[in-house]
């Protein structure tokens, strides 16, 4: 079984590097654009079973990337992005910098991230995408040939943390995806295998 991981397209605050975590933030133009150029990209390449997380940006990235094909688009609260509770829509740069904060660690040194006031551990995060793998995806793997998941950018690397069976230290391996890239696996005999980590379906503006 081949399984698509799907980064959700770009909005808004993406432009402008606000963090999203749990709010709900629609699609900009451009995400909608690309996700649609991806999903007719995909148009000839059959999905059996659409997993989506519930905020708009990824369902409507789903929408898109699903095109015309009549699979139902599946919601499940366990691919929500992480919730960075009084973070969310401050500028990420900005808590990047300030020493205060255990932000200052989520990317180059994960283990150390607490979560702040109102907000979800990286742990907890990890614990809800292994969940939905056992119990969604693997027993999939006897029925269906090709699966999607449509998420987030913390969230794909905590389904990637269970599948590359790493620990907290190792979260970012691979690296953050870009908007609308795809994680492609294969799934046999209860094994993943990483086929492309990059895989995009749109051309990529050239730096001059």
């Amino acid at each position: 079984m081949e399984l698509y991981i799907v980064r959700h397209g770009e909005t808004e605050w993406n432009k402008y590097q606000l963090l999203q975590g749990s709010t709900d933030i629609a699609l900009s133009e451009e995400g909608r654009r690309l996700a649609r150029i991806s999903g007719e990209r995909l148009a000839d390449t059959h999905f059996d079973r659409i997993y989506s997380s519930p905020l708009s940006r990824a369902y409507e990235t789903a929408c898109l990337f699903r095109g015309n094909q009549t699979v139902e688009i599946i919601k499940d609260q366990r691919l929500r992005e992480l919730c960075f509770g009084d973070y969310e829509g401050q500028n990420m740069s900005e808590l990047l910098k300030n020493q205060d904060y255990t932000f200052q660690h989520f990317f180059k040194r994960p283990h150390l991230y607490e979560a702040p006031d109102n907000g979800e551990s990286l742990e907890h995060l990890c614990e809800r995408a292994a969940s939905f793998m056992e119990e969604i995806i693997l027993p999939l793997e006897a029925t269906c040939e090709r699966v999607m998941i449509v998420a987030h950018g913390a969230m794909n690397k905590a389904l990637m943390t269970y599948v590359k069976k790493h620990d907290l230290s190792q979260f970012w391996s691979g690296g953050l995806q870009k908007n609308c890239n795809v994680i492609v696996l294969r799934l046999e005999n209860q094994q993943f295998e990483i086929i492309d980590e990059t895989r995009i379906f749109y051309e990529e503006p050239t730096v001059e």
